[in-house]
Formats: structure tokens, C-alpha cells, sequence
């Protein structure tokens, strides 16, 4: 299954990097040779090793003199394991890159810019925006995603709900919710989860018109009230009973519960595809819907970059095989047997794959889209939305209290940056 971008945030510290960086300077610049040159590929998800290999030799077809190792390390290890690579120069010749991490490594020398001209026109604007820093692109992005409310048809029928309309708003969503709620059977509308702010709270946040942090990265936007309304949206759900509370969402994950039956609906990524298509209860029981609209429409983009380590000693040859990877070519191969890609006009396969749900609303969503929100150390705040937010889930202190602390931290921890 796809992470989520929220998770990968790393506490990984800046000092270190800096100093495992040095200078920035490199063996082996200049041209590509003809030399036989084996390039290492970091990458985490299991579920696309295999389709990465198939890039990895299809790339090898056209360069003959690249060999590509294709290195798998689990979600859970990866970042652990990548501090340990770059501390001691070790760090594969290319990687995959989230955007909690990126501008941690940008801003200390981890990875190379993109020197060679590139027509990023051919990439959703909001990924090209997540991986520029400093005026200068770092990465290429290799896949997207965005969020959507998979909903049991099942449950909703025995309610006697209507599905989702395509243009359903927040009035809708609470009036489908309490109808859902049947506290007799354990079953509840949703689940207000808290620790996967890219499916939960940073989409209500912006579609009620509020924001994480500002455009320069320097000031929270926890303490604005329309980001407070955002957060309110799933207290609110708690209070009502109509979402479990923090403690059983915390013993038994939203999505178990959503697969079990105990949820009518489960605000998700495009990456719960392969999850919903192969379980056993849910493959024939649910499909997917747009988030319902607030004051606007929005919803979190994220996505994987592939990255050129700063450190390797093959630079020509690593760029070479990123700039395949970003291609049309490399797209159409991924979006039959993987996630997303990120290449614009490719993604048809991704919808064809599975016709029995609607999964253009993923690709519709990309219009409305609103890139994931970082900072320099994303990891850092991140800490202390959880800290502050777990408080006001659980009911300890008001939300707006709750917020309004949480900004205040925010705002130290951004100074700092």
C-alpha cells in the first residue's frame, strides 16, 4: 500500500547532513562515458519493486553501459537507513524523494539540483512547486496522489443514503453522516482520524479557506480561524459520535475499521486502490467520491520524486536515468502496473485498470489541488501538531485553545529554521 506523505516525516538533523555533505564536491563529473557503470536505486515501496525493475531494465536497453541495482528498503527503515548513508557518503546514486523530507536535503547539499533545461509543463504545477527550492528544481516527479472518500455502498444502502454527488459540500457530507451513525450496531459514519493529515485535517483546513503555514514558509496558520473551522470539521464528528473516539481509532486504525465494516466511510488516497480491489470484503462494496466542498474545493497533492544523490560518482549517468523515469515512456509503463504517474496524459491506464470505480475523481482533483505543506524541517512541526491537536481530540481542551498553542510553537520552531 501507498504511505502517505505525512509519515515519512523524518527527524532527521540539519547539523548532521551539513557536516556529511562537506564541501558538495564530487568525483566523477563531466560527460557520460561508455564505461560500465552500475547505479544504485533507493526506493521503499515493495509493492513497486517490481514494476521498477522493469524500468530499470528498460532504461539499461537504451544504455547499454548502466546497470541499475534496484534496492528495496521498507517504509518503517528507509529514512532511518538514508541518515545513516548520507552521514557516512553512502547514499544511493538515485532515490526516492517525499516532500516532508525534500527540503531538508535540498537545503544542506544532499541532492543536485537539475542543472539541464527541463520542461516541467508536463508535471501537475503543485508537485514542480513541492520540489523547487531555493528557485531550483531538485527532483522529477515520478507519480501522484490525491485524496477521495471511499464509501461502503453497502452501508449507505441499508441507511437509505444516495452515494456522494460529484458536487456534494460540507452540509452534505454532515447530513449523510448522521444518518450512517448507527451507534446499535457499532457502525459510524467516519473515522476523524488524526495522525494522516494528508487525508484528514490539511484538506479541511484549506477548504475552509484556512492554511498550515504561509507561501514563505515562516508563519504557522494554526492560530487563523478558518483553519480552526477546518479542524473543528472532524472534532465536531467525534463529538456527535458520528466518528469513533481518539482512544478506538488508536487501538484499531480508521482504515481496519473502514474494511471491517464498522465505517460508512474513509477519507483516503488514491493509493488505497490496490488495498479496496483485493480485500476480500470491500473489493465488491465500495467506491470512491470527490471530497465534499467547504468554502472552496481542495484537496492535499503529494507525490514521489526521484532524486540525484549530490555524492555520486556517477552524476551524468544517474541524470540520465532520472530524466527516463520522468518521461512519457517511463509513465505509461508505471501507470499500468503502479501508482499514479505523474506525467501528464498518461494516467488513463491507472482508470482503465479498475472501471468499476469512479477513479477520475483523483485526476479531476488535480485542478483544485493544493501542494502538501513543508518547511525546511517539516518533521519538526509536525511533532507538535500532534502533540497540541491530540489534545483537542481527546476533548482535554477546546480546539481553538489547542490551535492557537499549536501555532505559537509552530512559529518557534520556524524561526529557528
Amino acid at each position: 500500500m501507498w504511505k502517505s506523505a505525512r509519515s515519512g516525516a523524518a527527524l532527521l538533523c540539519a547539523a548532521l547532513l551539513a557536516t556529511a555533505c562537506g564541501s558538495g564536491e564530487q568525483a566523477g563529473t563531466g560527460a557520460q562515458t561508455q564505461e560500465k557503470v552500475t547505479l544504485s536505486y533507493g526506493v521503499w515501496d515493495a509493492t513497486q519493486q517490481a514494476v521498477m525493475q522493469e524500468l530499470a531494465t528498460e532504461f539499461s536497453k537504451t544504455h547499454p553501459n548502466v546497470a541499475i541495482d534496484v534496492q528495496l528498503t521498507p517504509w518503517a527503515d528507509y529514512w532511518t537507513k538514508m541518515k545513516a548513508a548520507v552521514s557516512g557518503g553512502a547514499a544511493p546514486d538515485v532515490f526516492w524523494m517525499n516532500g516532508p523530507n525534500f527540503r531538508l536535503y535540498a537545503s544542506n547539499g544532499v541532492i543536485k539540483p537539475i542543472e539541464e533545461q527541463v520542461d516541467t509543463s508536463v508535471y501537475p504545477k503543485p508537485l514542480v512547486d513541492l520540489y523547487t527550492y531555493d528557485g531550483k528544481l531538485y527532483g522529477l516527479p515520478k507519480d501522484m496522489d490525491t485524496v477521495g472518500v471511499w464509501y461502503n455502498k453497502t452501508l449507505f444502502d441499508a441507511a437509505k443514503v444516495k452515494y456522494p454527488a460529484d458536487d456534494w459540500t460540507w452540509t452534505d457530507f454532515k447530513e449523510a453522516a448522521a444518518k450512517l451513525t448507527d451507534a446499535g450496531k457499532g457502525v459510524y459514519a467516519v473515522g476523524a482520524e488524526l495522525t494522516s493529515f494528508q487525508e484528514y485535517q490539511y484538506n479541511t483546513i484549506y477548504q475552509a479557506g484556512g492554511y498550515v503555514i504561509s507561501p514563505d514558509g515562516k508563519k504557522s496558520g494554526y492560530d487563523d480561524p478558518k483553519t480552526i473551522a477546518g479542524l473543528k470539521f472532524w472534532t465536531d464528528l467525534i463529538a456527535g459520535k458520528q466518528s469513533p473516539d481518539l482512544k478506538t481509532m488508536t487501538d484499531t486504525a480508521p482504515l481496519q475499521l473502514f474494511e471491517a465494516g464498522k465505517l460508512a466511510m474513509y477519507w483516503g488516497g488514491s493509493w488505497n486502490v490496490a488495498e479496496f480491489t483485493k480485500n476480500d470484503y470491500t473489493k465488491d462494496k465500495v467506491d470512491v467520491a470527490p471530497l465534499p466542498t467547504g468554502e472552496k474545493q481542495a484537496t492535499i497533492i503529494h507525490g514521489v520524486a526521484n532524486v540525484v544523490s549530490a555524492k555520486t560518482e556517477h552524476p551524468a549517468e544517474a541524470w540520465e536515468f532520472v530524466k527516463f523515469l520522468g518521461s512519457k515512456p517511463a509513465a505509461d509503463i508505471l501507470g499500468k502496473k503502479g501508482p499514479i504517474p505523474a506525467y501528464n496524459g498518461t494516467q488513463s491506464d491507472w482508470v482503465a485498470a479498475h472501471p468499476e470505480l469512479k477513479l477520475q475523481v483523483f485526476l479531476d482533483a488535480v485542478s483544485y489541488a493544493v501542494p502538501y505543506p513543508v518547511s525546511k524541517n517539516t518533521a519538526a512541526w509536525q511533532e507538535a501538531e500532534l502533540t497540541h491537536l491530540t489534545k483537542a481530540w481527546t476533548g482535554e481542551v477546546p480546539v481553538d485553545k489547542a490551535a492557537a498553542d499549536l501555532a505559537a510553537g509552530m512559529n518557534d520552531l520556524l524561526a529557528k529554521e
